[in-house]
């Protein structure tokens, strides 16, 4: 499939570029973009909720009432999960979310997503962003001239560019990531990818191995 090139003016330039199919044309696999949202998620949370459990209450330890004879149950300490101000039973204790997903799983995922996006025209080629200095007036000309303004877009570069990743960091619903640092959530959560034409060919290399 052949998409044409645009430059930063949103003016169509003559250059097309052909996709490849063995990543940007597969029938894609929806569990594998499932498993690897979930576990890129799942690698977002901190993990370090906590409550305190009966041994760790600050009460007396003390028998509150005698055992028999109240009418009511029995009862030892406190502490009991029972009383307010008690421990917790089974509370949250902090843990580690994350799990093992498989390279060709997550490989799949990614080529999965990138061929969804392709089949549904929702990606832009562009030509090669350079800017001299970080200007956050000249990104978002950029994304009105290519009539991707209020859509939510990532911006897919071939090298670490500091100078867009600042131009774009105050702007809203837009992302710039490098080719290799790709992953299956960014791909999905936005509506439109803007490729950079040196990008391309790092996404095949990552991705065909």
């Amino acid at each position: 499939m052949e998409f044409a090139v645009y430059n930063t003016a949103g003016k169509e330039t003559a250059k097309k570029v052909k996709l490849d199919k063995d990543v940007f044309g597969i029938e894609p696999n929806e569990h594998s973009i499932y498993l690897d949202v979930k576990q890129y998620l799942a690698n977002q949370r901190q993990g370090t909720h906590k409550s305190k459990e009966r041994a760790e209450v600050s009460y007396s330890t003390r028998k509150i009432k005698r055992q028999k004879g109240t009418g009511t149950a029995r009862a030892g300490s406190l502490k009991s999960p029972v009383f307010v101000g008690g421990g917790r039973a089974f509370g949250p204790e902090p843990r580690d979310y994350g799990f093992k997903l498989n390279k060709k799983v997550k490989r799949l995922a990614r080529k999965s997503a990138l061929s969804a996006k392709a089949s549904s025209n929702d990606i832009k080629l562009l030509e090669d962003v350079s800017m001299a200095a970080p200007k956050t007036k000249e990104y978002v000309a950029m994304m009105n001239n290519l009539g991707l303004d209020g859509k939510k877009t990532l911006v897919v570069t071939g090298a670490v560019n500091s100078n867009v990743v600042l131009s774009s960091r105050n702007v809203p619903r837009t992302k710039v990531v490098t080719a290799t640092d790709l992953n299956t959530y960014d791909i999905m959560n936005a509506n439109v990818l803007v490729i950079c034409e040196s990008a391309v060919e790092k996404i095949n290399e990552v991705l065909k191995k």
